[in-house]
């Protein structure tokens, strides 16, 4: 008997798996938590440039007059929008930042999650992102992955390039 030259159901098994597998990884989550995603996970690379990106939703708040005398930004606190795409929704966040001579003295992040899996990633980053941010010169930040979240990562970034944008000097 001679068999047709059909693609071995093992196979088509691991395309799947590896298609599923691709999908999760785009995600930005995993199926199961492990040691790698706990709440201390932190990565903060040095960010290549500054660019800014202004939106009419960010507002700037008890900014002083001038900045110091060697920084780039004015002193004060700011607030701006960042959003990001999960698999099931657009999610956006509110960033509060307060710099004092172009460094993070403070921050705040509020969410508003449209679907459980976020409301789980924002408050996971939420609970670790002060103790990654704060004291550092706001020109370095590039948070990618924050307590085991990745997507609220990338609103957070937006918001501080907005932010970067409107204090400046």
């Amino acid at each position: 008997m001679i068999r047709t030259a059909a693609v071995p159901r093992p196979l088509r098994i691991g395309a799947a798996a590896v298609g599923v597998a691709g999908a999760l990884a785009l995600a930005g989550c995993a199926a199961s938590d492990t040691a790698a995603e706990t709440a201390t996970e932190t990565d903060v690379t040095t960010a290549p440039e500054p660019s800014a990106t202004t939106t009419p939703d960010s507002t700037a708040t008890e900014s002083s007059a001038a900045p110091a005398s060697d920084s780039t930004y004015v002193d004060g606190t700011y607030t701006a929008e960042g959003s990001y795409a999960t698999p099931e929704s657009v999610e956006t966040i509110s960033v509060t930042v307060t710099l004092e001579d172009d460094i993070v003295t403070g921050v705040e992040v509020v969410g508003n999650p449209q679907k459980s899996e976020s409301e789980r990633y924002q408050g996971e980053f939420i609970g670790g992102i002060a103790d990654v941010v704060v004291g550092q010169d706001i020109d370095t930040l590039s948070v990618s992955r924050v307590a085991g979240s990745s997507l609220t990562s990338g609103g957070f970034n937006e918001a501080i390039e907005t932010i970067k944008s409107e204090a400046t000097a």
